[in-house]
C-alpha cells in the first residue's frame, strides 16, 4: 500500500461514495416523486449559483459568524470534491491538483471547526442529535483530504489505511445522509429545492411572491390530507430544511405558547413522506391545532435560510379541514358561515359599513361613474374603534384636496379571512364579487389602510385576472407630505414612540419605508423595537386567528406591547386595523396606540 495503492484506494473510495450518492438520490428523490405534479422551470437549476450564493445567504448573512462558516465548509468541500474526482476518480494523480486539494481541504477544516465551536454552547433553537455530530464528521473528512493531499509517495501502509477508513467514513455521513435521511441530505436537496423552488418567482422580487395560489375547486384539488398532496417540489423543499430553529425563534404562537413549531411541523411532514402513509396528516402526525395555531405572518419563512413555505403548508393543510372535513374551531366556523350568508365577518349589514361618514360628505361611487381615488375600507369600518382612524384619513385627504370616493353598501369582504381559514371557495366567491363590483366603476386607484385587504387586492387577485392599482394609506400619506400637498402645523405627540409593522405591510407587501416617512414628516423621531421592518414581531391578528382562538400560556399582543414597554416607548403607532384592536386589547398599563392617519390628522389641523 505505497505510493501506488493509496491513489488507487481514494479512487475507490470516490466511485463507491458517487454510487452510493446516485443511489441515495434516486431512493429520495421516489419519496418527492410521490407528490402532485408541479410546472416547474427546470431551466432554474442553471440559477442555483446565484440562489445560493445571492438568496440564501442574504438571509443566512444575518449571523455573519454562520455564514463565513457555512461558506468555507461547503466552498471547501465543492471544491475538494471536484479536484478529487479529477485527481483520483480519474486518475490524474496531478501534485498541482493535490496542492489544490490541500488548499480546499484547509478552507472546509477551519469552516467545520468553526461550527463545532458554535456547537459548545448552542442557541436552545438548535436541533441535537446527528446535527451535533455533524461538524466533527465534516471536520474528519476535512482531515482525510488534506492527508491525502500531503501523502508521499512512500506514505506508511498504516497511515493510508487511517487516511482511506478517514476519508471513507466522512464520505458516508454525505452519501448515506442523502439517502437515509441524515443531516446531508440538506446538501443535495436544498440546492435542487433552490433551483426548482415552488415560488420561482421569490427569486426575481416579484409581487406575488406571498400570495397564495388558487385552488380548482375540482374533487382532487381541495387542500393537503396527506403527504402526497402537495406538489413534489414541496415534498423536495421539506427535505431541504436544516434544523436550524430560526423559523421557531421568529414565530409568534410558539413564543406564546400555543402548539405551533414551525421547525417541528417540517419535520413531520418530512416524517410523513418518509412513512409513505396515504392517511390524513392530521390525524396521524400533526395536531389540527398546531396548524390553527399560524397566525400566517411569514416570519417563518422570513428567516429560514432554506427559504422554505411554512405558510403555504400550513394553509394547504387548512384547506382540507375546511372544504372536506369542515373542521374549522371556535368562531372561525361562525364567521365562514357569516361571510357565506352576508359577505361581512361579522354578520353585519353591508351599507353599516359607511355609517361614520354619514356626516362627512364623502361620495358614494356607483356603477358606471369616476373617482380619482377609491377608499376602500375592510372589515374595519365596522369597528367603532377603527372608525376614528377612519374618520381621521377622510378628513386629511379632504384637507389635501384629493378627489376620493366611498364603496357604500357596495363594499363586501374582500375574502383575505376566507382564505387563510382554508375555505378557498368562499374566497374566490368574495373576490370575484368584489372585482365585478370594482369593474362596473372607473377608479384610478385605490387606497385602503387594511393591509390585508392591500395585500389581498394587489398581490392575490392578479391570479383571477384583476389587475389593480392598490397603495396602503401611509404610501398615499407619504407621498402628500413629500409633495407638501399636506403641511405639519403641530407636533403630532410628545411621547416616546415606536412603529409596530403589520405583518400583511412589512413582510407581505414589502412596505417599511413609507410609514416611517410618514412618521418623520411630521416630526415624530421614533425608537425602533428590536424586532421591526421586514422582522417585526406579529400582533396575533392575522391568518384568522382570533377567531380560531387556540389557548397558549400567553397572548401574542401581550408579547408585542412588551417589546414596546422595552424600549420604554408611551405610544405605539400602527398602520392596520386587525394591529389595533390587537395591541389595544392588552389590558393593564400599556402604552397609547394610534393609528398613522391620526397622527397624521393631528399633525396638519385635520382633526
Amino acid at each position: 500500500m505505497g505510493t501506488i495503492g493509496l491513489p488507487q484506494l481514494v479512487g475507490v473510495v470516490f466511485w463507491c461514495a458517487l454510487a452510493v450518492l446516485l443511489f441515495g438520490l434516486w431512493r429520495r428523490s421516489r419519496l418527492w416523486r410521490a407528490g402532485r405534479a408541479a410546472s416547474v422551470d427546470w431551466m432554474g437549476l442553471l440559477a442555483i449559483p446565484k440562489r445560493y450564493l445571492v438568496d440564501l445567504h442574504h438571509v443566512v448573512a444575518r449571523e455573519p459568524f454562520v455564514a463565513r462558516a457555512h461558506v468555507a465548509t461547503a466552498g471547501g468541500a465543492v471544491v475538494a470534491l471536484l479536484i478529487a474526482a479529477l485527481n483520483y476518480g480519474l486518475l490524474l494523480r496531478s501534485r498541482w491538483l493535490d496542492a489544490g486539494l490541500l488548499m480546499a481541504g484547509g478552507v472546509m477544516l477551519a469552516g467545520a471547526a468553526a461550527m463545532a465551536w458554535r456547537r459548545r454552547r448552542p442557541p436552545a433553537r438548535l436541533s441535537r442529535g446527528a446535527w451535533s455530530r455533524l461538524p466533527y464528521s465534516l471536520m474528519l473528512f476535512a482531515g482525510a483530504v488534506i492527508g491525502v493531499a500531503l501523502a508521499g509517495p512512500a506514505v506508511a501502509p498504516w497511515f493510508a489505511g487511517l487516511i482511506v477508513l478517514a476519508l471513507a467514513a466522512g464520505a458516508a455521513e454525505l452519501t448515506l445522509g442523502i439517502g437515509f435521511g441524515g443531516p446531508m441530505k440538506h446538501a443535495v436537496a436544498g440546492l435542487l429545492h433552490l433551483g426548482l423552488h415552488p415560488r420561482a418567482e421569490r427569486f426575481a422580487a416579484a409581487p406575488t411572491a406571498t400570495a397564495l395560489q388558487p385552488l380548482s375547486l375540482c374533487p382532487d384539488d381541495l387542500g393537503v390530507a396527506a403527504p402526497r398532496d402537495f406538489a413534489w417540489n414541496r415534498l423536495l423543499s421539506f427535505d431541504a430544511c436544516v434544523q436550524c430553529g430560526k423559523c421557531e425563534a421568529a414565530c409568534p404562537a410558539l413564543a406564546a405558547g400555543q402548539p405551533l413549531n414551525p421547525k417541528q411541523l417540517i419535520q413531520n411532514l418530512v416524517a410523513g413522506m418518509e412513512s409513505g402513509a396515504e392517511e390524513s396528516i392530521v390525524a396521524h402526525g400533526i395536531g389540527a391545532d398546531t396548524l390553527w395555531s399560524c397566525t400566517t405572518c411569514r416570519a417563518c419563512v422570513q428567516e429560514c435560510p432554506m427559504l422554505i413555505e411554512h405558510v403555504d403548508a400550513v394553509v394547504g393543510m387548512r384547506r382540507h379541514l375546511a372544504l372536506v372535513d369542515g373542521r374549522v374551531p371556535n368562531k372561525g366556523a361562525e364567521v365562514l358561515q357569516q361571510l357565506r350568508e352576508t359577505d361581512t365577518q361579522g354578520g353585519h349589514p353591508l351599507a353599516a359599513r359607511h355609517h361614520w361618514a354619514v356626516d362627512l360628505d364623502v361620495p358614494v361611487l356607483v356603477a358606471g361613474e369616476r373617482s380619482e381615488w377609491l377608499l376602500l375600507v375592510g372589515e374595519g369600518g365596522f369597528d367603532m374603534r377603527y372608525q376614528r382612524t377612519l374618520r381621521a384619513l377622510v378628513k386629511t385627504l379632504k384637507k389635501a384636496g384629493l378627489q376620493f370616493a366611498l364603496l357604500g353598501a357596495a363594499e363586501t369582504d374582500c375574502g383575505d379571512v376566507a382564505r387563510r381559514l382554508g375555505d378557498e371557495a368562499t374566497f374566490q366567491r368574495l373576490a370575484r364579487q368584489l372585482i365585478d363590483t370594482l369593474a362596473a366603476r372607473d377608479v384610478r386607484r385605490i387606497v385602503t389602510p387594511d393591509p390585508h385587504l392591500f395585500h389581498c387586492l394587489k398581490n392575490e387577485y392578479p391570479a383571477l385576472g384583476a389587475h389593480l392599482e392598490v397603495w396602503h394609506h401611509t404610501q398615499l400619506l407619504a407621498d402628500l407630505l413629500a409633495r407638501g400637498t399636506l403641511q405639519p402645523i403641530k407636533q403630532a405627540t410628545a411621547q416616546v414612540m415606536t412603529y409596530h409593522d403589520p405583518c400583511y405591510l412589512g413582510r407581505y407587501g414589502r412596505e417599511v419605508n413609507a410609514p416611517r416617512a410618514v412618521l418623520k414628516g411630521i416630526g415624530i423621531t421614533l425608537v425602533e423595537m428590536e424586532r421591526h421592518a421586514e422582522r417585526g414581531r406579529c400582533c396575533g391578528g392575522g391568518g384568522g386567528a382570533p377567531y380560531t382562538d387556540v389557548p397558549g400560556k400567553t397572548r401574542i399582543p401581550d408579547i408585542r406591547i412588551a417589546d414596546a414597554r422595552q424600549v420604554g416607548a408611551g405610544a405605539v403607532a400602527v398602520a392596520c386595523p386587525q394591529c389595533t384592536a390587537m395591541l389595544e386589547g392588552v389590558v393593564g398599563s400599556r402604552p397609547e396606540v394610534f393609528d398613522v392617519a391620526e397622527l397624521v390628522a393631528n399633525a396638519v389641523g385635520a382633526t
